[in-house]
């Protein structure tokens, strides 16, 4: 727990710091949400074809798909949602003429299963 997805165009990838992403989210969420620091994961998919809108290609799109084991209220929810967006949009860099529709979906897992495999 929390499983991370992060969708992001691929015409993104040189101006979005995906690793600084990660830590910086990482350790603001885990305290939000009283989370430990060990159990959150986030994966990185490029996506290389994507039709946003009328399909110019100045459009991009960055997709986060948290979800966290539930039990949490709605109004963290909605903070852990917020600081994700925020954090997200800190770590683009600017100028890179297209238009981004950055979004964040936090979810409950339905079921969730994991084993630690030490060295």
């Amino acid at each position: 727990m929390p499983q991370i997805t992060v969708e992001y165009s691929a015409s993104l990838a040189e101006a979005f710091d995906r690793r600084g992403f990660a830590l910086t989210l990482h350790l603001a969420a885990a305290e939000l949400i009283g989370g430990a620091l060990p159990d959150f994961k986030t994966r990185f998919h490029a996506i290389t074809e994507a039709v946003i809108g009328g399909g110019e290609a100045t459009e991009a799109m960055l997709h986060v798909d948290l979800a966290i084991l539930p039990g949490r209220a709605p109004e963290v929810k909605a903070r852990l949602g917020e600081l994700t967006l925020a954090t997200l949009c800190d770590h683009i860099r600017p100028g890179t003429e297209l238009n981004t529709q950055v979004t964040v979906e936090v979810r409950d897992i339905e079921s969730y299963h994991k084993r630690v495999l030490a060295r």
